[in-house]
């Protein structure tokens, strides 16, 4: 008899005239020598070993298939293969089978069609060197969205964060959409007010994005968003004249970002302020302008002097009425009057006897003496 030994970590395939048996576990087996049977060994931490024969005709053994793996991999498909859950290789479109007796095998299939494979897989898997070459690694920023495309056709808006997807016949885009606040500038814009005159304006507006798919549905987004603030201004701006326009200022920015936010739903945008920078006059106007202004201020000076002049001269009216009527205020306005001229004074020169207060009350004396005679 022909023996046969199987040990434990070896299975045996059984063929006879080069046709499968049977499977045969661990043991010890004696066959007819006179037959031509043949054993196949198969070691059970690999892939089960048909030297080239059809993997079909083992697998419909039902007791061989109950100490087998078989992983069927499609042409549009990859399948991440672990051994003892940790990662082994990545099998590509084929049939494999793994004995499943002393290794816990396990696999994920993923369609490359739809090559996404976040969530699905630990990170420490996706950073291995063994599966990092058929990755892709795309990254949306934070404060930003990303818009997924596949062959150039939108799939989906993503969150900030990292993706990783299976490389494969889908070619991959992510377009970043910036959701902080943006300022959008108009410099220098030409408008014609109501009495004709041409000015120049500054403005500027400031919005964030709110519908990123809105958003890149638009072509050339900015220049249609400056052309309908360009509008709205020449709308408000046209209606005015110049002096109404140059009163008015401050209600330019409020006009025009009440009308930018009826727009809002149609950009996919929130507008968060527009307002006016500068106002640039034509250098003729504003020589015109400066000439009023110079008038108008020597105007008010001239009657802020005559207002004081009144003032003052009421006041003069007043003291005067008071030292007619009383004759020790008029005199202490003497003496005060007296103070003053004697603190210009350099020398004085006494005549006669007396001090000098003596001297200046008689001065004083007679002048009152010939006022009284009059």
């Amino acid at each position: 008899m022909k023996k046969v030994i199987i040990k434990k970590d070896q299975r045996g395939l059984l063929f006879k005239d080069g046709d499968y048996v049977k499977y045969l576990k661990p043991g010890k087996y004696s066959f007819n020598p006179f037959l031509k049977y043949t054993v196949l060994y198969s070691d059970v931490n690999h892939l089960l070993d048909t030297q080239g024969r059809n993997l079909n005709l083992f697998i419909e053994d039902e007791e061989l298939v109950k100490d087998l793996i078989v992983i069927d991999v499609k042409n549009h498909e990859v399948a991440v293969h672990f051994e003892d859950d940790k990662l082994v290789d990545i099998l590509g479109p084929g049939k494999y089978a793994y004995w499943n007796i002393m290794k816990k095998h396990e696999y994920t299939l993923f369609d490359i069609r739809n090559p996404e494979i976040n969530g699905t897989l630990d990170s420490a898997v996706l950073n291995d060197p063994r599966i990092e070459e058929h990755i892709i690694c795309l990254d949306v920023p934070d404060q930003t969205k990303g818009i997924l495309y596949y062959d150039n056709v939108v799939q989906k808006v993503l969150d900030p964060g990292r993706y990783h997807f299976l490389k494969g016949p889908v070619q991959l885009n992510v377009r970043v959409i910036d959701l902080r606040q943006q300022q959008l500038d108009m410099t220098g814009q030409e408008i014609m007010t109501e009495d004709k005159i041409t000015l120049r304006i500054n403005f500027v507006s400031q919005y964030k994005i709110t519908d990123p798919l809105k958003t890149v549905a638009i072509k050339d987004f900015e220049d249609q968003l400056y052309i309908v603030m360009q509008l709205i201004l020449r709308e408000y701006i046209g209606c005015l004249k110049l002096d109404e326009l140059l009163v008015k200022k401050q209600e330019i920015g409020a006009f025009v970002l009440e009308r930018l936010k009826e727009k809002s739903f149609e950009f996919g945008i929130e507008f968060v302020f527009a307002g006016v920078k500068d106002i640039i006059l034509p250098g003729d106007i504003k020589d015109i302008l400066n000439t009023v202004l110079v008038a108008e201020k020597k105007a008010q000076a001239n009657v802020i002097t005559r207002r004081e002049e009144v003032a003052s001269t009421r006041s003069l009216l007043n003291t005067a009425r008071l030292m007619e009527e009383n004759q020790t205020l008029y005199r202490l306005k003497e003496l005060e009057f007296l103070e003053k001229i004697c603190e210009k004074i350099g020398n004085v020169s006494l005549t006669g006897g007396g001090s000098l207060l003596e001297q200046l009350n008689v001065l004083l004396a007679d002048r009152n003496n010939k006022t009284d005679a009059k």
